[in-house]
C-alpha cells in the first residue's frame, strides 16, 4: 500500500517508518528544520521494540501537490496538531478534490473526523487515535518513541452509520499489524476518541501546568483525585453528545494509565518549547458541550483557562473557542 503522513513529528513518523520497513511506500510531509534533516540525512526513529535509520521520501506541504495527486495514495494519514485541521483542510481543498483516497485521522480531540466528513465526504472519512504512545522529536530528523504504540481506528461516525472502499479498512488492519503495530478495527470508533479525551483532557493540561508526567500525576496525593475527576468531566460532556460511556470508562482509563510507563505529555513538551497549545483541541470540546447542555465542568474550565491566560478570561470559560464545533 502508499500512505501519506500529513504532518510528520514524533508520532506520525513512528508508524511511517514501521509501516515502510514493512516495505509499503510512505511519504512523509513536515516542515522546517525537522523536514530539512529528512531530507538530507534520513530519520532515526529509537523505540524498545524497534530502531530506524534510512532515508525516507520527506517533502512540504508545496512539493506534495506539485508531484503527488490524492489518488497517488492508498490511505492520508493525519498526524498534525487538532487546531490545523480547519486551516489544512482549506488550503487543500483543491488537491483533496476529486479523488476517492480516504482520511485517517490519528489526532487528539473528537471534532477532527466530523470536519474532515465535511470537507470529503463520510465515504473518506476514518476515525481513529494512537493510544499508550509517546512520541517526541528529540533534534530534527530524530524521533524517541514509548510504549505499545497502538492504533485504533474506524469506519465514522460508527460501523453501522460509516461508508468505505470494501475491503480498505480490514486492509488496513492487515497492514498496520504485520507492520507491526497493534491495531484494532473498532465497530464504534466515536466512543474510543471520547475515552482517549478522558486522558488528555485530564493529563495533558495538568502536566502543562505542573511539569509532571502521567503516572506521577496519577499517583500524587491531589493531583490524582483530580485527574479523575477530570475524566468524569469529559464522560459527562460525552453521553450529553449522544455518545455511550459509561461510569466504568472512567475506572478503566484511569487504571490504564496509572499503571502505564511515565510519559511526558505532548501539551508538557510543547509549553517546554514555546509552541502552541493543543487546548481548543482537548478542553475545547468538553467546554462546547458543556456551554450547549449547561454541564458543570469546572475542573477542565480551571485548567484551561490557567493556560490560556488573559485570552479566556475575555471569551468566557464556559464558551467554545473560534474554530471549534458545538
Amino acid at each position: 500500500m502508499k500512505f501519506l503522513i500529513v504532518g510528520a513529528g514524533g508520532i506520525g513518523c513512528y508508524y511511517g517508518a514501521r509501516l515502510q520497513t514493512a516495505g509499503h511506500e510512505v511519504v512523509f510531509q513536515a516542515r522546517g528544520q525537522h523536514l530539512r534533516a529528512m531530507q538530507d540525512r534520513g530519520l532515526l526513529v529509537r523505540h524498545a521494540d524497534f530502531f530506524f535509520d534510512g532515508m525516507i521520501d520527506a517533502v512540504d506541504q508545496a512539493r506534495l501537490t506539485r508531484d503527488f495527486s490524492c489518488d497517488d495514495f492508498d490511505t492520508l494519514i493525519l498526524c498534525f496538531k487538532s487546531q490545523a485541521t480547519a486551516d489544512w483542510l482549506q488550503g487543500m481543498n483543491d488537491w483533496l478534490a476529486n479523488a476517492a483516497t480516504p482520511i485517517l485521522s490519528l489526532q487528539n480531540g473528537v471534532d477532527n473526523e466530523a470536519l474532515v466528513e465535511q470537507a470529503v465526504g463520510r465515504a473518506r472519512t476514518l476515525g481513529g487515535l494512537a493510544v499508550r504512545i509517546g512520541g517526541h522529536i528529540t533534534e530534527p530528523g530524530t524521533v524517541e518513541v514509548d510504549g505499545p504504540a497502538q492504533v485504533i481506528f474506524g469506519l465514522w461516525p460508527d460501523a453501522e452509520q460509516g461508508e468505505s472502499v470494501p475491503g480498505l479498512p480490514e486492509s488496513m488492519e492487515q497492514a498496520f499489524s504485520a507492520a507491526g503495530i497493534p491495531t484494532t478495527l473498532s465497530p464504534n470508533i466515536q466512543v474510543e476518541l471520547w475515552r482517549k479525551l478522558m486522558l488528555n483532557n485530564s493529563l495533558n493540561p495538568l502536566s502543562a501546568i505542573t511539569g509532571l508526567d502521567t503516572r506521577s500525576l496519577c499517583a500524587h496525593p491531589y493531583y490524582g483525585p483530580v485527574v479523575k475527576a477530570i475524566m468524569r468531566e469529559t464522560l459527562v460532556a460525552g453521553q450529553a453528545d449522544g455518545i455511550e460511556l459509561q461510569d466504568k470508562d472512567v475506572d478503566e482509563m484511569f487504571d490504564l494509565i496509572s499503571t502505564f510507563d511515565a510519559i511526558k505529555t505532548s501539551m508538557l513538551v510543547d509549553r517546554e518549547k514555546g509552541r502552541p497549545l493543543e487546548l481548543d483541541g482537548i478542553c475545547g470540546p468538553v467546554l462546547a458541550r458543556a456551554a450547549q447542555h449547561d454541564l458543570a465542568v469546572p475542573l477542565t474550565g480551571l485548567v484551561y483557562a490557567l493556560l490560556d491566560g488573559q485570552q479566556t478570561w475575555h471569551r468566557g470559560p464556559s464558551q467554545p473557542a473560534a474554530g471549534e464545533t458545538a
